[in-house]
């Protein structure tokens, strides 16, 4: 008879790794969320947001990159972030816009959340952290361009700006067609109407050297209307357009597809 090995008479131990779980990840409540926020405020931090012409009415003063932080810890909560959103406590709208889930927006929600805007930088941080991830994107962009109240017609704008940059596989003829809607606008002299027009404009003709063509073309045409708006929006972009940095890195990019 053969003798068992000494090794085959050991009972082996399992390993941990195929018997251990993580435990279920803890799902964070609205009560939990705003005491996190509560205890991230500075009121130093709001007399800098204040600066900047953010509004700080029921504001705790916490910097983006916590919010962020904080956001990365909750990770994706689409219930969560329409409860933080009816808060009105300006981090809980921008956190919001952080744990949305994009493929849950619908129009709907885009419609109400665009009216609950109340300043800049929520604006432009739900439109770049949540929006322009959506598939309504483009079609919201253009139709608040023609809006009347000032972030509204900011967040179109905003939208235009970051569809530029991020949506790397539109085609160009969809830009051709926001330019003139960034010609009509250009009037506006509110300035966070005329900051977001002259971004959306610069940012279009950033993507490549066709487009960067268009967009000088119609800077130029911008700066004949008789408005003090519409040339500075001309101005400041036709000194990014032209500049020898940005056509340098159009021409690399052009050499390299």
């Amino acid at each position: 008879m053969k003798a068992r090995s000494r090794s085959s008479s050991i009972p082996k131990k399992r390993s941990s790794r195929t018997t251990r779980q993580k435990p279920p990840k803890e799902r964070w409540t609205l009560t939990r969320a705003l005491r996190e926020l509560e205890s991230l405020g500075d009121k130093r931090h709001l007399s800098g947001m204040k600066h900047f012409g953010i509004n700080t009415k029921v504001a705790y003063g916490i910097s983006v990159p916590k919010l962020y932080h904080l956001a990365r810890r909750m990770g994706k909560d689409h219930e969560l972030a329409l409860e933080l959103w009816n808060c009105n406590v300006h981090e809980a709208k921008h956190l919001a816009a952080m744990i949305a889930k994009p493929q849950k927006v619908t129009a709907a929600m885009m419609e109400r959340w665009v009216r609950g805007f109340d300043s800049w930088d929520v604006c432009d941080g739900t439109c770049s952290n949540l929006f322009a991830f959506t598939g309504h994107a483009w079609e919201k962009a253009v139709a608040w361009s023609a809006r009347t109240k000032e972030f509204e017609k900011r967040a179109g704008f905003s939208l235009m700006a970051y569809l530029a940059y991020r949506d790397k596989t539109a085609p160009d003829a969809k830009y051709q067609k926001l330019l003139p809607l960034i010609r009509r606008e250009a009037h506006d002299e509110r300035n966070f109407v005329k900051k977001a027009v002259n971004w959306a404009l610069r940012q279009i003709g950033k993507r490549n050297l066709k487009l960067n063509a268009m967009a000088i073309q119609e800077a130029e045409q911008i700066r004949k209307l008789d408005s003090r708006s519409a040339r500075w929006i001309a101005a400041d972009a036709l000194r990014e357009l032209k500049s020898d940095a940005v056509q340098a890195r159009l021409r690399r990019k052009a050499d390299s597809q």
